[in-house]
């Protein structure tokens, strides 16, 4: 067998068999578009931008009980909300009263879809209330029709960060299995009142950040002297239960719905070809699939076995869990794409990432938050999920936070978020055209400027439209065309042939 050099030639050979630039080249030449029924689009959530926090009947979530921060000070989760604080989600950038206005110009960038979620405790305000509140299902029957009059798809996520703070209270939210009958009676009441208006969903916004905590997504509490492991995999149970309870349940009141997880996205590079980096590459990816493989499989797998063997965790379980799960296999697998990791076995100092601290990679820029800005990372992860899954994928945040400023011209100019989003596009098109991955959108984070979740700022902003408004709750909410607004207006428009 010949052996191959680093750059493609054969020894012995008068000639390599292949040549991987020409092939990228003569690629690259192509016409590059995403496929036909492609949803272009923006992510947000209800937590981090639509504020109103109590009005209309709306009851506290677990977000409005986390305080500002900042990217050196962790947000405070507090019992219940504290006076002298400020939390940042009860005005946010009050798309409550902002909608109209804003889904306009989602709109006039070309949307196909947008992807928000719906806060459940503006639907049950305790969330073990025993009928729905009716001002809040009604806005967002106006807000999805007003979506569809425009010809955009919305694609709603259940829960993103946003369970009732009063099952908090009462139950230690779902840490107690009954919270998994709460939110299937939620998921009913808006699969059957969206009929027919939503038919994208997705059930746990970044399900498995579980491992990295609990408190941002679902609020729980550990009590003093527990196993935080046990804890933890407890309740990650029982969102596991109640996940494919939704799926099912949605599946049986609209055939149409297609309903999908939402996952971190778990790309771990190892830090050396070292073994033992590779092997902790592995089980660091493996630890962050647990879920998805769950929800997209039907059952837990062995290694999932190995990881409650190895935490010295003993599950509660019932003895349909098995089914429960078998029946609620999701349709595909949405995730979050902002960064890659690194794993490593000697002892270094982490940095803060996405929800979770890593090791810095040195061959990849930083914004200004310390976040690897790695868009090859993004074809490898779409590669990843679909290889691993076979089903389809949907790229549902990839986003850029950056400090913007007004322009003494009353513009803002950001072109370091062009150009992020010019590269992770161009490497989600070649995992389309060059790897056959079946992706069906990009819905870029985010749309607008809203609060960061991980630190509860404004000036680390996302969107594409700047809103007037800072770190302390001050500004008019003045809504501002970002440069970055007629660039991904023009991306849409060519269906990504026009990245320039």
């Amino acid at each position: 067998m010949p052996v191959m050099w680093a750059d493609g030639r054969c020894a012995g050979l008068d000639s390599p068999p292949f040549n991987t630039l020409e092939i990228s080249v003569r690629r690259s030449e192509k016409s590059m578009k995403t496929p036909k029924g492609f949803l272009w689009g923006g992510a947000s959530a209800a937590n981090q931008f639509e504020g109103a926090y109590l009005e209309d009947g709306k009851g506290l979530s677990v977000a409005d009980c986390f305080t500002a921060g900042s990217r050196t000070h962790r947000r405070e989760y507090t019992d219940g909300v504290v006076e002298g604080n400020y939390y940042p989600s009860h005005i946010a950038t009050d798309f409550y009263h902002h909608w109209k206005e804003d889904v306009k110009l989602f709109a006039e960038m070309g949307y196909k879809a947008f992807r928000t979620s719906i806060a459940w405790s503006r639907i049950y305000p305790h969330g073990d209330d025993e009928q729905p509140n009716e001002a809040g299902l009604r806005f967002y029957d106006e807000l999805f029709d007003e979506l569809l009059s425009y010809g955009i798809e919305p694609v709603i996520t259940l829960t993103h960060y946003e369970v009732p703070y009063a099952l908090v209270e009462k139950y230690n939210s779902f840490a107690d299995r009954r919270c998994v009958d709460f939110f299937e009676r939620y998921c009913r009441t808006v699969f059957t009142r969206y009929k027919g208006k939503v038919k994208l969903w997705m059930t746990f916004n970044e399900i498995n950040t579980m491992m990295h905590g609990g408190e941002q997504q679902t609020g729980v509490r550990i009590p003093e002297g527990a196993d935080r492991d046990q804890v933890l995999l407890q309740v990650a149970h029982h969102l596991l239960l109640a996940s494919a309870k939704a799926v099912k349940l949605g599946h049986e009141i609209d055939p149409e719905n297609k309903i999908g997880c939402m996952v971190c996205n778990p790309l771990f590079y190892p830090e050396t070809c070292k073994p033992e980096d590779q092997i902790q590459a592995m089980k660091d990816n493996d630890a962050m699939f647990y879920f998805s493989d769950t929800q997209v499989r039907g059952g837990y797998s062995n290694k999932a076995r190995k990881l409650w063997e190895a935490r010295g965790v003993q599950l509660k379980t019932e003895p349909e869990d098995e089914q429960i799960l078998r029946e609620g296999c999701v349709d595909y697998v949405g995730f979050s794409y902002y960064m890659s990791a690194v794993s490593s076995t000697r002892p270094v100092e982490k940095v803060q990432g996405n929800m979770m601290r890593m090791v810095k990679n040195p061959y990849v820029q930083e914004s200004d938050w310390g976040w690897g800005i790695d868009p090859v990372g993004l074809r490898i992860a779409l590669n990843q999920f679909y290889d691993r899954y076979q089903i389809p994928v949907f790229c549902v945040e990839n986003g850029f936070g950056a400090e913007d400023e007004v322009s003494p011209d009353g513009h803002v100019h950001d072109p370091y978020r062009i150009d992020y989003f010019r590269r992770n596009i161009q490497e989600l098109l070649k995992a389309i055209h060059e790897d056959g991955v079946d992706v069906m959108g990009y819905t870029a984070w985010g749309c607008i400027d809203f609060i960061s979740a991980g630190s509860g700022e404004m000036k680390k902003r996302y969107g594409m439209i700047y809103v007037d408004r800072d770190n302390e709750g001050r500004g008019t909410l003045r809504r501002i065309k970002k440069d970055s607004f007629d660039w991904y207006r023009r991306a849409i428009a060519s269906n990504g042939e026009d990245l320039g």
